[in-house]
């Protein structure tokens, strides 16, 4: 993480900007002035031949200007030459040649000249020159014939250029020239061999020439060498290729690059070290070039003059060489002229200083004609390299030119004088808005003009004070500087120009806003490839600025694919992959200023694959294999591993061989004999494994006998008179020869006979015609053309089994409990067995119930007791039920013969929950209670228990018991008060015992909520019951049972009306029908009580909603299939529960529905 500091530019900028601030008052175009000089092109000009002539000369002045040429200076006559044209109001020239012509005619030096009635002004002498790409001479080069070691130069000498050319070396299949400290290319062009070595003869040399205007490239005709070898190359101390002798002198001009060189022999190649004489280098300029053997210095300024030496040395010895290095400079400025503007009867002067190496001349014009050959001015006055004016009158104005020169070139300086009358004026615009950062530096313009020059003041929210000095400060052309802005620097600028004629004033309005800032910056992160990373960049503006935010990667501007997603602040990047490392930089910008901070995103990914796979050290069991590592990708390299294929066996498959660590890359591998081996490798670093890399060269190793046999050996019959043996079959690097096979022998174990061998090219034999289920000693061994492996160890087999002959006998049973036995038998005979004991089985079935008319499942169930076993126990039996049992020996084969069934009962049981619980509140007097008889009675029933207690909120009552017949299955509960709820807990009983219980509450009556919560505000839950009483359940249910009662009626009195009859309707509806009547004779009919009866199956809740009621019980929990829990004695673990009657439950809900009456009174 880091904030960027700004660019280097910046600075550079700043400081133009503030040498800007003092520069020259200019004159408004709108006012009369002589011409000023705005474009020209360079000093020494060349063009390219194929185009178009342009030389530039552009110039002011009011009135505009006219221009004229020298050429040679001489008046070049435009109008005479048709390929010459001026453009319009311009002095710019264009020599067209797309009609024909010579360009090289056309060199020579061009000046321009700028005249209006006030004076002329000058270019400078510009050089015209044609660009050359002349070529190369034909020429025939024999072969280069040197010593092994010597040092050799190859001249380039290319043909001479405008501009000079670009050199490099090729070959001439134009592939580069490898370039080291050894073998180099000079400045010049020529390419040096320090020493010569023989692989230098592998290609050819050809020196190429590019030239920049033609964008042409010439190639020399390449040389050929020839390397003459020797026993062993001597090594010598170094000598100077370049420069020759121990001393040389080089001038340079103050401002150009220095460039120093030393090329030196040697043999081993000498290095090159680089000294000033009497001082250091200029670190922060001198840079060192050509491995060492150039040294540049920039920018050559009069201190960097001296000796220079550099030093050549080798094991062998070392030598210097001595530069002089002597600084020459061309004119440049110490004080260069400018325009002069005066008032009438004012003093001026115009100075022209300029120095050099030698001390350049100057020499004074005055528009364009030499200052002595001018007719006499008795108000100006000539001292040197200064022009004095006094008085000055309108007769005055002209264009003064200075020119500086020595034998390294010139300076020409162009300054008008102008005498004018002008009261103060302002150029910009009024009342400007000048928006600035907190704490940066400021300028307010004010460009103004007057003559004489008017004085400028600044003033802040009209006081009086002249704001100069402290935090201000005002520039010569007016510009007033707020060196650091704070808060209070806000407000009005007003800046006041006065001369004798008058004054002039302009207002600059000033706001001052906060910096943006990133208060949290990215920082540098590391991830793995395929992870997400969020770069935050958060930041803080002035509010009243437009905030933009961007990113750069590498510091290009960022492309945001779909993998990427920029919020204002922060970067996410998804599935983070290798081509996302680099750095990041969030830049926060407005209008006026930016903010920006950069991170380093380092991906982690997995290694690149190894490389350059290479044999060595070849022997019989080993080979050295090496590798070239690749890349790591950020995560070091843990682990190598190293596989192999061979094509015999199993081709194309890869096994793995052995591991490494990360840090080595060449392994010696341990093999075995006869494989053909080729081998990968594999990079493992944190984030995962590289590619394989490319399989190495093969490598066979020599056969040999095996040196192990074959595991996994077994013998099993697959049939009664047969027994297969089986083996794992060996891999290729346990083969060790061809052909390899394996010799299968056998014996009976009892009778200790001769071995049965055989020869077996695959993995199985079966051996035919055995006895029944006996041993056999099985013995595999390996063999191949090499010879026979070790010898085998022996192992136990078995032949083939048959049913067992016999079932176990003296079966005895005794019931432990009402759902679980034991059983206890004899042992069957060994031999009766005909194979492997696995388990002893037992087969039983439920035959009946002791209840009458109760359907029973006779689904065979079976009990397995597995090994030789005498007893057990099975569960999961149902009470009260005769069952049947039949017990069976079981082999490798299947099930021997059935013993015989014996019969037993298993003793009643506590009975299952009873069936649908219903609880009815008719009204607030009474609850009714119906239920069905359990699904499992498991025994004669002999009565139910209702328990049972009332409850208000958190207070309970005392619990009520109540007994009741086997028949009865309905009980009605007189409430002890209109407010308090019952929670009702019934339960069937036998003779055993009481069995599970089922539990209900009665529903909530509606008016509950005002007795419960009259005295403080009510419960959420009741409030929004209480609040809107259209939206109850019961409200809702209430109006829809009304509306389709009402529909009934109406239709009722339809049918009566079409039929003509009489239809009452009984008027005592709580009286019950019974079900004998439900239809009068005389055609009418009545609604029977016995409909007011909720959905079968379902309980009324709290809010008036019927709730269906679930079971959560079948027959597997009570033994029919599936597994169960028992106790050690073998007692039954579980619980019965209510199984719904699906059918009945529907033909319940089906007649509910179409009971209005009852709906009605369900919800009373």
């Amino acid at each position: 993480m880091a904030r960027q500091q700004p660019p280097p530019w910046v600075h550079a900028a700043f400081l133009l900007w503030l040498l800007s601030l003092g520069g020259a008052i200019e004159i408004p175009m709108d006012l009369s002035q002589p011409p000023t000089i705005t474009k020209q092109s360079v000093k020494d000009h060349i063009v390219d031949p194929r185009d178009n002539i342009l030389i530039e000369c552009e110039a002011k002045g009011n009135p505009a200007p006219s221009f004229h040429w020298t050429r040679n200076s001489r008046f070049f006559n435009i109008a005479k030459d048709p390929r010459v044209s001026m453009r319009r109001r311009s002095g710019t020239l264009v020599i067209d040649f797309r009609s024909g012509g010579r360009p090289e005619e056309y060199e020579g030096e061009y000046q321009c000249f700028a005249r209006n009635k006030f004076g002329t002004a000058l270019s400078n002498r510009i050089r015209l020159q044609v660009s050359k790409s002349p070529l190369w001479p034909k020429e025939n080069l024999d072969p280069v014939v040197v010593q092994e070691g010597a040092p050799l130069t190859l001249q380039c000498n290319p043909p001479p250029g405008l501009p000079s050319p670009v050199i490099f070396w090729m070959s001439s299949s134009m592939e580069p020239i490898t370039q080291d400290k050894r073998v180099s290319q000079g400045h010049h062009g020529d390419l040096y061999f320090s020493n010569v070595m023989l692989q230098d003869m592998q290609t050819d040399y050809s020196c190429n020439a590019r030239f920049h205007f033609t964008h042409t490239i010439q190639q020399k005709n390449p040389f050929t060498l020839k390397v003459l070898t020797t026993r062993g190359v001597a090594e010598r101390t170094p000598s100077f290729m370049y420069p020759q002798g121990t001393a040389s002198s080089q001038m340079v001009l103050r401002g150009m690059d220095l460039l120093l060189e030393c090329i030196a022999s040697g043999v081993p190649t000498p290095d090159i070290a680089w000294y000033k004489k009497g001082g250091d280098l200029p670190s922060h300029k001198a840079k060192f070039e050509n491995f060492n053997k150039a040294l540049r210095i920039t920018n050559v300024s009069e201190e960097d003059s001296g000796e220079y030496f550099c030093l050549a040395s080798n094991k062998m010895g070392s030598i210097r060489h001595t530069i002089s290095v002597r600084v020459k400079a061309a004119p440049y400025w110490l004080d260069e002229p400018k325009n002069l503007i005066l008032a009438p009867g004012e003093d001026g002067r115009l100075v022209c200083r300029a120095n050099g190496n030698p001390k350049p001349t100057v020499q004074w014009m005055v528009n364009g004609e030499p200052l002595q050959s001018a007719p006499p001015n008795p108000n100006r006055e000539v001292a040197g390299d200064t022009i004095i004016f006094r008085d000055t009158q309108i007769s005055s104005r002209a264009v003064y030119q200075c020119n500086t020169s020595n034998e390294h070139g010139y300076l020409l300086a162009n300054a008008f004088v102008s005498v004018l009358d002008v009261p103060p004026r302002m150029l910009s615009p009024r009342n400007q808005l000048i928006r600035v950062i907190l704490y940066n530096r400021t300028r307010l313009d004010c460009p103004f003009f007057g003559s004489p020059i008017p004085t400028l003041r600044w003033f802040k929210n009209g006081q009086g004070s002249n704001l100069d000095g402290g935090n201000y400060h005002v520039y010569e052309n007016g510009s007033l500087e707020i060196k650091m802005i704070r808060k209070e620097d806000q407000g009005i600028y007003t800046c006041v120009a006065t001369n004798i004629l008058g004054k002039a004033e302009n207002q600059v309005r000033l706001e001052v806003k906060d910096p943006t800032r990133i208060y949290q910056m990215p920082e540098d992160q590391v991830a793995k490839k395929g992870t997400t990373v969020q770069l935050p960049c958060r930041v803080k503006h002035d509010p009243s600025l437009k905030l933009t935010v961007h990113w750069l990667k590498d510091d290009e501007p960022l492309y945001v694919g779909n993998r990427m997603k920029k919020e204002d602040d922060s970067l996410t990047i998804f599935g983070v992959a290798e081509r996302d490392q680099g750095s990041y930089t969030c830049i926060a910008s407005t209008e006026l200023d930016k903010d920006l901070a950069k991170a380093y995103l380092t991906v982690l990914g997995r290694p690149d694959r190894p490389r350059d796979l290479e044999l060595t050290d070849l022997a019989e069991r080993s080979v050295r294999l090496t590798w070239i590592p690749g890349d790591d990708n950020n995560s070091p390299i843990t682990d190598y591993v190293v596989q192999f294929e061979e094509d015999q066996f199993q081709p194309g498959v890869w096994h793995d061989h052995s591991k490494f660590p990360g840090s080595v890359n060449s392994a010696v591998l341990q093999l075995s004999p006869y494989v053909n081996y080729q081998f990968r490798v594999i990079a493992v670093n944190e984030v995962g494994s590289s590619h394989p890399s490319l399989p190495s060269e093969r490598y066979r190793t020599s056969g040999a006998p095996p040196e192990s046999n074959p595991t996994d050996v077994k013998g099993e019959g697959t049939r009664k008179n047969n027994m297969e043996i089986t083996w794992t079959p060996m891999n290729a690097t346990s083969a060790f020869g061809p052909n390899l096979r394996y010799i299968v022998k056998w014996r009976r174990r009892e009778t200790r006979d001769t071995w049965n061998n055989v020869t077996v090219w695959g993995s199985r034999y079966v051996v035919g015609q055995t006895p029944v289920y006996v041993p056999y000693e099985i013995r595999v061994q390996a063999e191949n053309d090499f010879g026979k492996g070790p010898e085998p160890e022996t192992i136990i087999g078995y032949s083939g089994e048959d049913y067992p002959r016999a079932a176990p006998t003296d079966v005895k049973i005794r019931v432990l409990n009402s759902t679980a036995i034991s059983l206890q038998w004899n042992r069957v005979y060994s031999d009766t067995v005909q194979g492997h004991l696995r388990e002893y089985r037992a087969y039983y079935w439920r035959e009946s119930s002791l209840l009458k008319n109760l359907w029973v499942s006779q689904k065979r169930q079976q009990a397995s007791f597995p090994g030789d076993r005498l007893r057990g126990v099975v569960g999961r039996l149902f009470p009260y039920s005769n069952y049947k049992l039949e017990m069976v020996v079981v082999n490798g084969r299947g099930d021997g013969p059935r013993s015989e069934t014996k019969e037993y009962t298993t003793p009643e049981g506590v009975p299952s929950a009873p069936r649908r619980f219903r609880v009815r509140q008719p009204n607030l007097e009474t609850i009714n209670l119906e239920w069905d008889h359990p699904e499992h009675p498991n025994g004669i029933l002999i009565g139910y228990t209702l328990k049972y207690v009332a409850f208000n909120g958190t207070k309970v009552g005392k619990q009520i018991a109540e007994n009741f017949s086997p028949n009865q299955t309905k009980f009605t509960v007189q409430r002890a008060d209109p407010v308090s709820r019952y929670r009702f807990t019934l339960s069937a009983r036998t003779q055993v015992g009481n069995g599970e219980a089922v539990t209900e509450e009665s529903p909530a009556p509606p008016n509950e909520v005002i007795h419960v919560f009259a005295s403080g505000p009510p419960p959420s839950a009741y409030t929004n019951n209480q609040a809107d009483i259209a939206t109850q359940g019961w409200f809702i249910g209430l109006m829809c049972a009304i509306a389709l009662l009402v529909l009934i009626l109406l239709i009722v009195c339809f049918i009566k009306r079409s039929r003509g009859g009489k239809y009452p309707v009984r008027e005592k509806k709580d009286v019950p029908l019974g079900p004998e009547d439900p239809k009068e004779d005389d055609g009418s009919f009545d609604y029977s009580d016995e409909d007011n009866k909720p959905l079968q199956g379902s309980q009324t809740s709290l809010d008036g909603t019927i709730k269906q009621q679930e079971s959560d019980d079948s027959l597997v929990d009570y033994g029919e299939g599936g597994e169960g829990q028992f106790n050690e004695d073998g007692s039954f673990i579980g619980q019965y529960t209510v199984k719904k009657d699906k059918e009945e439950t529907e033909g319940n809900e089906s007649s509910e529905a179409t009971s209005p009456v009852n709906a009605i009174y369900s919800l009373a």
